[in-house]
């Protein structure tokens, strides 16, 4: 049957744009929102830890809308777009004296994931105030880490979901189009790593690392419901070397075309960011070139 459209991978057919019209005949009243939780539940559309993908399912439903495949109720209300007036995360107050010691002396580091929790305003302040891209807020799966030293925190860590798209990842890795497509969630992107300025401790940065990828796939299943099992982040060569990821045995996978995620153009659009990458369980391969 002709394929309408392709959204998050799948082929949209007319019989899908049929079923569609008859859930919007047999539920007359019903707003967007209430629909695509009606069509996640039958077509069985429900993320790793069970929450349905009522939003993906609006996403689709507006695009089959806006290309004449089906006609949608009135739009019921206009909620404010949060990502759109965001206010700037407030500077928080923290013990900034510095900290020089070495790794012995620091004493013992305490890992936790703080997002949905009092301390995630402290980790987006800390952000938008000391790292050099600034705080912006994550969108589908992400956590947020602070790293503390007795009662003061020593380093930040942000992972999200990882680009659907990425060249030198894609290659390293190995697998098809449809693998990709199936198990992109399995891979997690740190996307923030932050050591505060006024904390000075000798091969702290590479030791973090080594910490967090060890405990990062276990918090992401408590969060998600699912694993992850390969680790990535970008490098700017123009500001860093990327010399703890490096000492922590991350692999350097090669480097971004420079035209971005939504690029139309081909034409480089932002700097160049070299891609390493962290395999977490020994067979990671196998297990993401694996089409379920």
């Amino acid at each position: 049957m002709e394929t309408l459209l392709r959204y998050r991978g799948r082929h949209i057919t007319e019989a899908d744009a049929h079923f569609i019209r008859e859930l919007i005949a047999a539920h007359p009243g019903e707003s967007r929102r209430q629909l695509s939780r009606e069509l996640c539940a039958a077509w069985g559309w429900t993320q790793a830890n069970g929450a349905p993908r009522d939003m993906v399912c609006r996403g689709l439903m507006l695009a089959l809308a806006r290309a004449g495949h089906i006609e949608l109720p009135p739009l019921k209300a206009r909620p404010p777009n949060p990502l759109a007036r965001r206010t700037r995360p407030p500077s928080p107050e923290v013990d900034r004296t510095p900290l020089s010691s070495s790794l012995p002396e620091l004493g013992p580091l305490a890992f936790r994931q703080v997002r949905r929790t009092s301390e995630e305003p402290l980790f987006n302040g800390l952000i938008e105030a000391h790292h050099y891209l600034g705080y912006t807020q994550p969108v589908g799966e992400h956590l947020k880490f602070v790293v503390s030293a007795g009662a003061r925190p020593v380093a930040l860590f942000a992972w999200s979901s990882a680009p659907r798209h990425l060249g030198p990842r894609d290659r390293y890795l190995g697998w098809s189009a449809q693998a990709r497509r199936q198990n992109i969630r399995f891979v997690a992107y740190n996307t923030r790593y932050l050591i505060l300025p006024w904390v000075q401790v000798p091969h702290l940065a590479s030791l973090l690392l080594g910490r967090m990828v060890r405990l990062l796939s276990a918090e992401w299943a408590r969060v998600y419901g699912h694993p992850v099992w390969f680790a990535e982040t970008f490098v700017d060569p123009l500001r860093f070397k990327g010399t703890c990821y490096r000492a922590a045995n991350w692999v350097f996978l090669g480097r971004t075309t420079g035209r971005g995620k939504d690029d139309h153009t081909n034409r480089v659009n932002r700097s160049l960011k070299d891609v390493l990458g962290y395999p977490l369980v020994r067979d990671f391969r196998e297990r993401l070139g694996r089409p379920t």
